[in-house]
């Protein structure tokens, strides 16, 4: 039951979303199970009273999270030379997929899993990228900034960022790779633009790239590096609550638009809360 990534239902029943390919192993598991004189149904449900389908959709999601996480933390344990051999990789990449056969439903760490595992199977003897170009705030005054949709933890930092320190009067549009608008500026975009950068997330990027020196964003630099990038490298917590409070409004299906002005004002609070604090 786990390794189909089912979800149990009280003490004898186990869910999971219907697709023909989900319907096969659980009939196949029934017959096995009648096979050795036991009993199993495999039944279609249509609505359960105290469980709503986002609500389910969301269990589902955290389960595949919880895996995600456990991948994330071996592969940060694994800087090693001695660890990082074909066979461990391998290993790594198989439970890897395992996952994400079963995330029914996209959680957000798979996007982070991929990222660090592909950085982990780089060569260990690659070239220190050449310093950061500065950039000047004076050419990146009332531009159009472009990013991809549901913004996460970097994103909505990285934009206050960008309104409060470099362009007073940024407007923030959405965007896949192959569609962005031209003449738009990208910002943690997989692509061109202001992103992850080395072992920086693309906070630390701009906050470099234009000579951000307020103490407080220094703090919340290592925040956000923190919880994007789960290495634990400065050891701030903060940035998962803000990231737990993302995820839970992108849950009610909010606009990006309406989750990057939230998590901008979260942003807000935040370094208000800093004024006082000792890094």
């Amino acid at each position: 039951m786990q390794r189909y990534g089912t979800l149990p239902l009280g003490n004898s029943g186990y869910l999971l979303p219907n697709s023909p390919v989900n319907r096969e192993k659980f009939e196949w598991l029934a017959t096995t199970i009648r096979g050795a004189r036991g009993e199993a149904s495999v039944v279609e449900v249509q609505s359960i009273d105290n469980f709503s389908n986002p609500r389910l959709m969301k269990r589902f999601s955290d389960a595949r999270s919880h895996d995600y996480r456990e991948v994330l933390k071996v592969l940060m344990n694994s800087g090693a030379a001695s660890k990082k051999s074909p066979a461990h990789t391998a290993r790594l990449r198989q439970r890897f997929q395992e996952i994400v056969s079963i995330d029914f439903f996209g959680s957000p760490l798979r996007e982070q899993v991929e990222r660090t595992m592909a950085a982990m199977q780089e060569p260990q003897t690659k070239p220190v990228p050449p310093e950061l170009p500065k950039a000047s705030r004076s050419a990146y005054r009332s531009r159009k900034w472009v990013t991809r949709p549901r913004p996460g933890v970097d994103r909505v930092m990285s934009a206050w960022l960008i309104r409060k320190f470099i362009d007073p009067k940024a407007r923030f549009v959405f965007s896949t790779e192959e569609e962005k608008p031209a003449g738009a500026v990208p910002f943690d975009m997989y692509e061109g633009g202001f992103g992850h950068r080395a072992e920086d997330c693309t906070f630390e990027t701009l906050t470099k790239a234009f000579r951000i020196r307020d103490k407080r964003v220094s703090v919340m630099g290592q925040i956000v590096h923190d919880a994007d990038l789960f290495d634990e490298k400065f050891g701030r917590k903060e940035g998962f609550g803000v990231d737990e409070v993302m995820k839970g409004w992108a849950q009610q299906n909010l606009r990006d638009e309406e989750l990057l002005q939230r998590g901008m004002q979260l942003a807000e609070g935040l370094y208000q809360s800093l004024r006082d604090a000792k890094g």
